[in-house]
């Protein structure tokens, strides 16, 4: 009914302080992604009582900080954390952020439109801890697809494509203590290495990253990026040759890394449509 009696956006805020009161959330909010989906911004906030606001704090901030909860949402997945202290090792980067914030529990679903992810919808509380319920998850999905339906039809997203075409997409990286942005095309290839993932890029260098290639997977643009391996994830555009000699054992070479990486044979076909061999 909301978005029958105002404007998508107006209609947005008084959803989420409707839903926000009813839940007892003490934060409800709405994110966006660019159309790069390397950054997000923060769109939409409620707060009730103390509860500091954060939307000001993340606008264009990097996909990469939350890249954990990113990886469920581009699956279509909620995410109903209970307990932020207790979230696994892998969402260390977005666990320091939720405790910066006060969160306790913190309750997130993805808004799509037309099967494409366009931004996040979540509840947080910052008082107690809160046990999320299924009927709470589902309430909030349907509301976010409604939302989506509402605020991302094609106009809007030329709109959004049009605001953001002249930006740089970076994706950032971290070592020793030194934060460092790149772009993707100058990523050549990213391989597992334990609970860690080695980001080669164009100049050689190699970055030890502390995220799992999982994510990676789903933070790199699909349009030139893809698996051969199930621990090697390689930029189409920087492959020199694939050697296919020994049946039993192809192998790619990209311009900037001195070794070549195995390609699997679950991966063969897939790297014959992306390279037209």
């Amino acid at each position: 009914m909301n978005l029958l009696k105002y404007p998508a956006d107006q209609a947005i805020s008084e959803q989420l302080a409707f839903m926000g009161e009813r839940v007892g959330a003490d934060r409800a909010w709405m994110l966006e992604y660019r159309p790069d989906m390397l950054r997000f911004r923060n769109t939409h906030e409620w707060c009730r009582g103390q509860t500091e606001p954060f939307v000001q704090q993340l606008q264009d901030a990097p996909t990469t900080l939350m890249a954990w909860l990113h990886r469920y949402m581009m699956k279509g997945q909620a995410v109903l954390m209970h307990d932020v202290d207790s979230l696994p090792w892998t969402a260390k980067d977005i666990q320091l952020e939720l405790l910066r914030q006060g969160n306790k529990s913190v309750l997130n679903v993805p808004v799509c439109h037309n099967n494409t992810l366009y931004g996040i919808i979540g509840f947080d509380t910052t008082i107690r801890h809160k046990i999320w319920s299924a009927a709470e998850a589902c309430a909030l999905y349907r509301c976010a697809n409604l939302i989506g339906q509402a605020k991302f039809s094609q106009d809007h997203k030329q709109n959004e494509r049009t605001e953001h075409q002249s930006a740089n997409p970076v994706i950032y990286l971290s070592t020793r203590g030194i934060t460092r942005g790149v772009s993707p095309a100058s990523i050549a290839g990213v391989r597992s290495a334990g609970n860690y993932s080695e980001v080669w890029l164009e100049d050689g260098s190699m970055i030890l990253d502390s995220r799992a290639l999982g994510v990676w997977a789903a933070l790199l643009p699909a349009t030139t990026f893809f698996r051969i391996h199930r621990t090697a994830i390689v930029n189409a555009l920087q492959v020199k040759d694939v050697d296919r000699r020994n049946i039993d054992r192809w192998q790619i070479r990209m311009q900037s890394v001195a070794s070549a990486w195995p390609v699997s044979r679950s991966y063969r076909k897939l790297l014959r449509e992306r390279m037209g061999i």
